[in-house]
């Protein structure tokens, strides 16, 4: 069985963060495993509060895992301060881990800073270039390269410069676009626009956790980039289009879809 690692904060309410990567991992039928960096008080109507685990304490974790199941690819999300950032770095450059996906969690959908302001330019320059793929959205993307994002033409943009500064591919997610929901995969030498209609569906939480981590685990099996980056896509689709309806805010997504690698818009 292939094997997936997960990096990144907790959601009690499991909605985002490690409780949805090892559910889209379950969906997959991969062998998921999670390091904690942050434990979260949040659910579908914000973030209440942080607690970081010490950098000491999150290397480790990442120690017992590659010591034992070393996995096939790693998913990373939320990882706080510059200290984590420069220990997580650090342990997945002397593991040679592989296949590495990068969700640069930066704020969440409520508006609550997610990275510290000092933490950017550390994840930039340590963690990006490891990465098989980073996986921002609009947002994110638009503070890594200074400029605002709001059109197609802004994004290619976008993917030639943040692909210049880490050497690997970028997936920049059209999310937050005003009248689709298309991706652009860049991988350094062709554009791969990934086309999805909008789902008039406010229960949104956790899209891009579920999406980084479904792409991981096509990586893990063996999966082309590009068709890893599709068939994430089309998951992600239709756990949106199944129409979960949970919490008092932006609810989360179901995750077990029968029959997802067929759904279509």
């Amino acid at each position: 069985m292939k094997t997936v690692l997960s990096i990144a904060g907790t959601d009690p309410t499991g909605g985002a963060g490690i409780q949805t990567d090892l559910k889209t991992f379950e969906a997959f039928g991969v062998y998921g495993m999670a390091v904690i960096t942050v434990v979260c008080a949040q659910n579908t109507t914000g973030v209440f509060g942080m607690q970081p685990v010490s950098a000491e304490l999150v290397g480790k974790q990442i120690d017992c895992v590659f010591d034992d199941i070393c996995p096939d690819a790693v998913k990373v999300g939320m990882l706080y301060d510059a200290e984590i950032i420069h220990t997580v770095a650090e342990r997945l450059k002397a593991y040679h881990a592989k296949n590495i996906v990068l969700d640069p969690v930066m704020m969440s959908s409520s508006g609550t800073a997610l990275l510290h302001h000092d933490a950017a330019k550390v994840l930039q320059e340590e963690l990006f270039p490891l990465c098989t793929l980073v996986t921002p959205n609009l947002h994110e993307a638009a503070a890594v390269c200074s400029h605002n994002i709001t059109n197609r033409e802004d994004m290619e943009q976008a993917a030639r410069e943040i692909v210049g500064k880490t050497g690997g591919a970028v997936l920049v997610k059209g999310g937050h676009l005003a009248d689709c929901a298309d991706d652009l995969l860049f991988d350094g030498t062709e554009m791969h626009w990934l086309p999805a209609p909008r789902i008039d569906n406010p229960n949104t939480h956790g899209t891009g956790c579920t999406l980084s981590s479904a792409i991981a685990c096509g990586l893990a099996q063996g999966v082309s980039l590009v068709d890893s980056v599709k068939r994430a896509k089309r998951y992600l689709t239709a756990c949106i289009d199944f129409k979960l309806d949970l919490g008092h805010g932006s609810g989360p997504l179901q995750h077990r879809i029968a029959d997802w690698e067929n759904w279509h818009a």
